[in-house]
């Protein structure tokens, strides 16, 4: 466990996400879906494919260049690796979808996110990462049934939004939350690089636990 690390300074560039301006701790990896997280606080499980960028918006979002480890190959994540803020607990599923993995490693990657999704009654809400840019797979599907069955707050974070105009980005919005079914004001597009929905992102977020804890 690395102790608490204290906020960086904020730029005067772009106002930055709330939650970059909170200190954070790695708690640790975890194969276990129903892992005890002491004290209890809220919970918020970031889910997407493996190629979604999850790892580049945690840290955005959170300000920290290298909190959530991010690589040019996909499928890095395998356990449940979990942050603890002041308030709440950031939870990093593992990526699904990655064609490289052995049958055994995706049939493992899947039980392990279903089962923090569907039998771990401490969660909060999940923010769920798509690319604005590609139609929703089968496995994308698959979840949004999932999800709308376990019936927790979701947010939709749509990465890389930068690679699009404002336009386009608007009607891709439209599309994947009708392909869905999922309303439009539950997608926030977002961009890493740009700053793009971060500021957004992370007020949703707090909200969602400021609420729970209420």
């Amino acid at each position: 466990m690395t102790a608490m690390t204290d906020p960086p300074a904020p730029t005067a560039m772009h106002r930055s996400s709330p939650l970059a301006q909170l200190p954070i701790e790695f708690i640790g990896s975890f194969p276990d879906p129903l892992v005890r997280l002491e004290p209890p606080l809220p919970e918020i499980a970031f889910l997407g494919r493996s190629n979604v960028g999850k790892s580049s918006l945690l840290n955005a979002l959170v300000g920290r260049r290298n909190l959530a480890r991010v690589s040019g190959s996909p499928g890095k994540t395998t356990l449940l690796n979990v942050f603890r803020m002041p308030s709440l607990y950031l939870i990093d599923l593992p990526g699904y979808g990655y064609a490289r993995a052995s049958h055994s490693d995706r049939a493992g990657f899947a039980k392990l996110i279903k089962g923090v999704l569907t039998r771990r009654t401490s969660l909060t809400g999940v923010v769920w990462l798509l690319d604005i840019r590609h139609s929703p797979s089968k496995e994308d599907v698959e979840y949004s049934h999932l999800l709308a069955e376990r019936g927790i707050p979701l947010l939709v974070a749509l990465t890389k939004a930068d690679k699009l105009g404002r336009a386009a980005r608007g009607e891709r919005l439209r599309e994947l939350a009708k392909a869905l079914e999922v309303p439009e004001e539950q997608f926030e597009p977002t961009s890493s690089s740009t700053g793009l929905g971060i500021v957004e992102l992370g007020e949703s977020v707090l909200a969602a636990t400021a609420t729970e804890a209420r």
